[in-house]
């Protein structure tokens, strides 16, 4: 596998060349007494002397590898290099069919607790400019295994879709000296027509300009910039723990299958980073969940991909999951 740069829409792709074969399996990698199916545990949690509730191990079949450099390099005007990075998964479950809204409060608590855990280590690698977290519910989704679990990726790269959210932050930061996302928190818990549900600690509300019906976002009300930094107890991850599992159940009411990806700040250690891009960062980013669900497409023609289409108005969207009889 390698990376390689568009220079036009500024994408790194991950290319391989053919299909990698994959052994089949039959049994299920991720549930206790398979362990030998799967790379060594980097993280576990066990509940007193029985066996484990929660355990991180590398990806069977990863897109990034931490080992050696990124040995980045040029092919005339393009940009190439390996795909270094990490690719792990969050076993977040030993029962094989028990989805993330059905476990316990105290078992997704832990598994927020293996996020903190793990992008906090691998910030600690200065070849990583970016450690995220995203979860793949359902087929439609795209998911890896029917075993509940998300998955960590660490790249050597910020995301584009990041730079334009770290560029656009930066600038109404840069305006107003004011947090965006904070401000938004603000008007939408005045407003409260796209809130879907909130509480002293967090927010969650389908967007002004949301790209899927449906689409929903949490985030903390007090301003936090890194989920690493902010979920530093077991009260706090507790909390948020409660708060997801709500709002999850609320969007598997309109679609079973989503796409859950968490957005934080890149890694301010990272050796290709200078000091003074990240002057106000601190300040100007806000940590936050995006949830989209994955509903059958409603066929639309329009001329630029870029452009969403949207056949729900998330007001109506924030008002039908408000109601949801949990």
């Amino acid at each position: 596998m390698q990376l390689r740069k568009d220079p036009i829409s500024q994408n790194w792709v991950v290319q391989e060349d053919g299909e990698t074969s994959r052994p089949n399996l039959n049994a299920c990698p991720f549930c206790p007494g398979q362990e030998a199916l799967t790379p060594q545990s980097i993280y576990s949690y066990a509940k007193g002397q029985g066996g484990w509730e929660v355990r991180v191990t590398p990806h069977l079949h990863p897109f990034y590898r931490i080992e050696g450099d990124a040995q980045r390099r040029a092919e005339g005007i393009y940009d190439q290099m390996r795909t270094l990075g990490a690719h792990e998964v969050v076993i977040e479950s030993p029962h094989h069919h028990l989805r993330l809204s059905q476990q316990s409060d105290e078992n997704v608590a832990q598994v927020l607790r293996a996020f903190v855990s793990r992008i906090a280590d691998l910030k600690k690698d200065r070849r990583f400019r970016y450690v995220s977290v995203f979860r793949n519910q359902g087929e439609q989704a795209g998911r890896d295994s029917d075993h509940p679990h998300s998955q960590i990726i660490a790249t050597p790269f910020i995301p584009r879709q990041l730079v334009y959210e770290l560029r656009s932050l930066r600038r109404y930061f840069a305006l107003k000296e004011r947090c965006l996302l904070c401000d938004i928190a603000k008007q939408e818990l005045a407003q409260q027509v796209r809130t879907v549900e909130w509480d002293s600690q967090f927010m969650a509300f389908c967007p002004f300009a949301s790209r899927l019906p449906y689409e929903v976002w949490i985030l903390p009300i007090e301003h936090h910039c890194a989920l690493e930094e902010d979920l530093t107890t077991w009260d706090r991850q507790l909390h948020l723990a409660r708060f997801l599992k709500s709002i999850v159940r609320r969007l598997e009411s309109v679609s079973p299958d989503y796409h859950l990806v968490l957005h934080t700040t890149p890694n301010q250690h990272a050796k290709f980073e200078r000091t003074d891009h990240w002057r106000t960062l601190l300040e100007d980013f806000h940590w936050h969940f995006e949830i989209s669900p994955v509903r059958p497409a409603t066929s639309r023609s329009y001329f630029l991909k870029e452009v969403s289409f949207n056949s729900v108005l998330p007001e109506r969207a924030a008002d039908e999951l408000r109601r949801v009889n949990l």
